[in-house]
């Protein structure tokens, strides 16, 4: 197949400054959360917010918490408020990075594919607010019906966001045209 047949990995149009400032904005806020996810990384949890939203029972729950008891109970807390703000700009970032892996995919597939990844970085991200609410209400005390409604909001959000991405690579790996045999 000539390589000049062939739709390139990244569209060549341009990123708008949406798109710019959301990526950077998505990424900044990532960093913070990181930064603040380290001091809660402890024997009880392991991989610190992650562990807590995937404790599913109240004991779970209660010895992450009692881990983090030396002051980093408010980090928690503070990292939970702020991932809220990084859900709306993630969101937002993966709407509009759909859009412009779509632009130079007329096709109907690749727009019903599109469609669906939406749907899916939409669920994750109704999931994931639903989900911070759920653990801030979980701190005192812990319960099992909250701690693992939040570990199934949790998995529905990280099912939503693996699905979506490779939803992303499906659009951008589809051909635009049928492969034509070479005369």
């Amino acid at each position: 197949m000539d390589s000049a047949r062939r739709p390139p990995l990244i569209p060549m149009r341009p990123m708008k400054l949406p798109m710019k400032l959301s990526l950077v904005t998505a990424l900044a806020l990532w960093l913070v959360l990181a930064a603040l996810n380290q001091p809660l990384h402890t024997a009880a949890a392991p991989q610190g917010m992650v562990s807590l939203q995937l404790a599913g029972t109240a004991d779970q729950t209660h010895a992450i918490l009692r881990s983090w008891r030396d002051g980093n109970l408010g980090l928690a807390r503070l990292s939970l408020w702020l991932d809220l703000a990084f859900i709306v700009v993630y969101l937002a970032t993966l709407l509009q990075l759909t859009r412009h892996f779509t632009r130079d995919r007329p096709g109907v597939r690749e727009r019903m594919v599109a469609r669906w990844v939406r749907v899916l970085f939409v669920i994750a991200g109704l999931s994931d607010v639903a989900e911070n609410i759920v653990l801030l209400n979980n701190f005192n005390p812990p319960s099992d019906t909250l701690s693992l409604t939040a570990t199934i909001l949790a998995l529905l959000k990280f099912t939503g966001l693996i699905l979506g991405m490779a939803g992303l690579v499906v659009i951008r790996a589809s051909r635009r045209r049928p492969l034509s045999t070479p005369h």
